[in-house]
């Protein structure tokens, strides 16, 4: 995929589903009571796949267009898959899957793609072993993972990262359990399981970053209309703020207050985004206008970053535009995403002529460098082909990017939306 300078960005568009919603409203229809119908479903591969194993446990699910609707069988209406469920790139669906499989009276064998199974399992695996699931893995932290049936107990379990894959497989454990479960976090991450868990009746507690949940008879079902989806907005926003004289509007985006560090992140970097039409109530939403603006660094760290994880890479390539220093610190997290995302945005940065240095939890990029265009990498990574097209569009020359199709993973159309806003 060849990319050259752009010319300004103008126009309004609508990004794809909410990757996070998604999942969790074809999770939660399926344990359901009754019919859930999806609306704004994002068709990513990753969310796919969670639809593909679903249906493997004998869930009625249909596909038309972007909505979808799922026949729910109850909490205790799956079946045991004649095979392996296979989730792909997506370490949402293998993840939550381990909380809801651990409750079940089957066994099975959860895996995916050759990026899942490196990616580590072994904080799933403990917490859920602690409520008497049976579970085994390779190198006990590592997919392919069996999972047995067992009678669950609740625990209060303090996580060892702020993760919301994490903190939503021992809450979706603690459906099964029989006692309440207790979830303490080190600092606030997404928090779409326990809205949507309230949703569909189930007791949820939160004080602080401490979340408790009551196991339920049952679940009903409740329509979701799926918001745009924030990380998906992100690359739009930060295109919008670097390439000169650019004005765009990114339409219903989903603004849940978990999932704005990238709105804090880019205005304190003197970014022009501007929130209009605010409207919704369990997950609220609204419409961004972003214009371009002259950016300065800024240090992105402490309880910030589980807010902002997914969308580091393009605030990498907005701070590599930046007049000035900035210190991404405290992102651990991303060396174990699908790609180490830290050593790839180091690599493909510098390529451009950015002055990028690599440190345990993060990168520090001192700004304001004319950049030009290369041939990029992905290493197979969605997020890292985006962030390197809408670095492409503020280089100076051409560039490239290598296997582009990766982004179907979360934005199919990825490439589609920049032809359209003139990138």
């Amino acid at each position: 995929m060849k990319i050259k300078t752009s010319a300004p960005l103008r126009g309004a568009i609508t990004v794809p589903g909410d990757k996070s919603i998604s999942h969790r409203a074809v999770m939660f229809g399926a344990l359901a009571k009754g019919t859930t119908r999806i609306t704004g479903f994002l068709m990513g591969e990753d969310c796919l796949s969670t639809i593909d194993c679903f249906r493997k446990m004998g869930v009625a699910i249909e596909v038309a267009d972007d909505a979808v609707t799922v026949h729910g069988v109850g909490l205790h209406g799956l079946r045991q898959p004649e095979g392996e469920l296979y989730t792909g790139n997506s370490g949402t669906t293998t993840r939550l899957l381990c909380g809801i499989l651990a409750g079940q009276a089957f066994s099975c064998t959860v895996s995916g793609d050759a990026s899942i199974q490196k990616r580590p399992m072994g904080r799933v695996i403990t917490p859920l072993r602690q409520m008497g699931a049976h579970i085994t893995g390779t190198q006990d932290n590592f997919c392919p993972l069996t999972l047995g049936g067992g009678s669950l107990h609740g625990i209060t379990y303090s996580l060892p990262v702020a993760s919301a894959q994490l903190k939503s497989a021992v809450l979706l454990a603690g459906l099964y359990a029989d006692s309440p479960t207790t979830v303490i976090e080190p600092a606030p991450s997404r928090d779409h399981t326990e809205r949507m868990l309230r949703d569909l009746g189930v007791t949820v507690e939160t004080n602080g970053n401490v979340i408790t949940l009551t196991p339920p008879t049952e679940l009903l079902a409740r329509d979701v209309a799926v918001p745009a989806d924030i990380s998906s907005a992100a690359f739009f926003l930060v295109a919008g703020a670097i390439v000169p004289g650019s004005a765009l509007t990114i339409r219903n985006v989903g603004i849940n207050p978990t999932r704005t560090g990238i709105l804090d992140a880019l205005r304190e970097m003197g970014a022009d985004i501007e929130e209009t039409n605010v409207r919704g109530d369990a997950e609220p939403v609204c419409d961004l206008i972003v214009r371009h603006s002259q950016l300065h660094g800024i240090t992105i760290g402490g309880d910030i970053i589980p807010r902002l994880i997914d969308e580091l890479p393009v605030l990498a390539v907005a701070a590599a535009f930046a007049q000035g220093e900035t210190v991404i610190c405290d992102a651990q997290e991303l060396k174990v995403k699908e790609s180490n995302r830290i050593a790839a945005m180091v690599s493909e940065l510098t390529k451009a002529g950015a002055d990028v240095e690599e440190t345990e939890d993060g990168m520090i990029i001192r700004g304001g460098r004319p950049l030009h265009g290369a041939q990029f990498a992905t290493y197979k990574d969605h997020r890292i082909a985006m962030s390197m097209a809408v670095c492409a569009l503020a280089c100076a020359g051409e560039s490239e990017i290598l296997d582009p199709e990766v982004v179907a993973i979360s934005y199919p159309d990825f490439f589609d939306t920049l032809t359209h806003l003139g990138g």
